[in-house]
């Protein structure tokens, strides 16, 4: 974890309406997750609870699978794993617009079964940071996800909350990936 939290997280922008402002990395492309494509094992470590001085790690593994659909510019796959003996799937969905050149990263999960509002973002040199605002606890908070690639083989993704407009982030959960054998 100490390597994933040495890497800087990009300085949060915002317009006169204070809308986040999310520009695109120069080499942006769809076939930013390729790497990603296929099945995986994750090891989870996640905080207990977010955003109130927790320490208090919970750890335990998944399985995802990614695919691509609409000829690359997007792509799905499913979280799977159990929380005290009580099955739970996530699901993402991701799309590449040509035109921003921006992904945006939604989330949906078997307790809610609704879409998040997503995240948007992309990749500098196989790191990937996406970001949007959001409600935790009735407060305004900022949400970034990180995909580091640098080893495709063992990505790592992470997430982490600010309360105070991207000053200071808490790092809540890290997923770390090793692709299933054949």
């Amino acid at each position: 974890m100490k390597e994933q939290d040495s890497l800087i997280i990009p300085p949060v922008n915002f317009d006169n309406a204070g809308e986040l402002i999310i520009i695109p990395s120069p080499g942006s492309s769809k076939h930013d997750f390729d790497f990603f494509e296929g099945k995986w094992k994750l090891r989870n470590k996640k905080l207990k609870t977010r955003l109130d001085h927790c320490t208090e790690w919970i750890e335990f593994e998944s399985t995802q699978e990614m695919y691509r659909i609409l000829n690359g510019t997007g792509n799905i796959d499913n979280f799977l794993t159990s929380f005290d003996g009580v099955p739970f799937e996530g699901m993402t969905l991701r799309l590449f617009d040509p035109h921003t050149k921006l992904w945006s990263i939604y989330w949906a999960d078997s307790n809610l079964g609704k879409l998040d509002p997503p995240v948007l973002g992309s990749f500098e040199n196989n790191v990937g940071h996406f970001f949007t605002k959001d409600i935790f606890n009735k407060k305004n908070i900022l949400v970034v996800f990180r995909w580091d690639a640098r080893d495709p083989e063992n990505p790592v993704w992470s997430q982490a909350s600010s309360a105070d407009a991207g000053q200071n982030w808490e790092w809540n959960w890290y997923m770390f990936m090793s692709r299933f054998a054949g």
